[in-house]
């Protein structure tokens, strides 16, 4: 039963690496798509509910590909959960549109964008600057770098009642 199996787990690992791949390539587009939308129902928000569920997929697509490949890619296990995690919450703190949530889905949503962008500068860092991305602590704290000076300012412009333009 076992070997039977087996002649099946590179279809699934492959099938799982595309959609994994493919779901992360829109999240990151239709991500700086909806940043840059107007806040309102349409874009925004239609781009909104979809980023959240190619994040699902990332994220489902992730830990499969972690459990067949554990000594390789062990690190994308954490971060994958991680960026969904912030994601549901992003979604979540929008439809339930609670005293203050706004800061709270800037700041989800934007951490999952971050965690994303890292896990994509990891994978491609040999090929983008001849280094291992896993061993590259630019790798890991570049999206950081960038993305929360950007969150911080968003934050403060809601703060001072500047944000969202409508």
């Amino acid at each position: 039963m076992y070997s039977s199996l087996t002649g099946v787990i590179p279809y699934i690992a492959e099938i799982s690496l595309m959609i994994h791949i493919g779901s992360g390539f829109i999240a990151i587009a239709l991500g700086l798509i909806v940043m840059r939308s107007r806040k309102h129902y349409g874009i925004h928000t239609k781009g909104g509910v979809l980023y959240h569920w190619l994040m699902f997929a990332v994220c489902l697509t992730a830990i499969l590909l972690c459990v067949l490949a554990w000594p390789r890619i062990w690190w994308l296990l954490p971060v994958a959960i991680g960026s969904y995690a912030l994601a549901l919450l992003g979604y979540l703190s929008a439809r339930a549109r609670r005293q203050n949530w706004l800061p709270l889905h800037v700041s989800c949503q934007g951490g999952s964008f971050i965690a994303l962008i890292t896990a994509f500068l990891i994978v491609n860092w040999e090929f983008l600057t001849g280094e291992v991305g896993l061993y590259s602590i630019w790798a890991w704290i570049i999206p950081t770098i960038v993305g929360t000076p950007i969150i911080m300012w968003v934050q403060r412009e809601i703060a001072l009642g500047r944000r969202p333009h409508r």
